[in-house]
């Protein structure tokens, strides 16, 4: 279950967001502003949050930016600033999402589902490609270091280029497939 944190000064808001975003399987803290977000982030962050971006205390850009300093974690504003330029800045500065009020609840769920998507796709192929790139590789009388980009063929060292290694390394991972351009 994904933790969102909901961070706006209206509690209106806050309160029916939760109530769907709960309805929808989710783990929902709610803060009514700023600064009590980063205090409990600073605690324990969430997988995701949903910033208004005019608060007390700390405004949404502020609490952005310090997130930032510290995670990468799926942020969307949920705001009543309907310039241009407030939505490019919200972007600019690290904003995944910029949804204007009044809003569809259902579409903002849907947009806070997509980025945990994203988040977890990145994450995965993080982990994959650390797993793979640690590895030794050894088929029959070849032997592969993705680390140092060195190979071996009956234990005596071979040069390669970058790119020979690279499309030795593809064919090794899959060995008696054929590999397309």
């Amino acid at each position: 279950m994904s933790k969102i944190a909901l961070v706006d000064d209206d509690r209106n808001i806050l309160t029916s967001v939760a109530i769907t975003l709960e309805a929808e399987g989710f783990e929902v803290e709610t803060y009514n502003d700023g600064q009590a977000a980063l205090d409990a982030f600073n605690k324990k962050m969430p997988d995701m949050a949903v910033f208004d971006i005019k608060m007390p205390r700390m405004d949404g850009m502020d609490l952005l930016q310090r997130v930032r300093q510290k995670s990468k974690m799926p942020v969307i504003f949920l705001t009543s600033k309907d310039d241009e330029i407030d939505e490019v800045l919200g972007l600019r500065m690290g904003a995944d999402d910029y949804v204007k009020k009044p809003f569809s609840q259902r579409l903002l769920v849907e947009r806070i589902r997509a980025l945990l998507r994203r988040q977890d796709a990145v994450a995965g192929d993080a982990a994959g490609i650390e797993v793979e790139e640690t590895k030794l590789m050894v088929r029959g009388n070849l032997s592969m270091d993705p680390l140092r980009h060195s190979v071996s063929w009956k234990g005596k060292d071979v040069s390669l280029t970058v790119t020979e290694f690279l499309l030795l390394q593809a064919l090794a991972q899959r060995p008696g497939f054929v590999k397309s351009r």
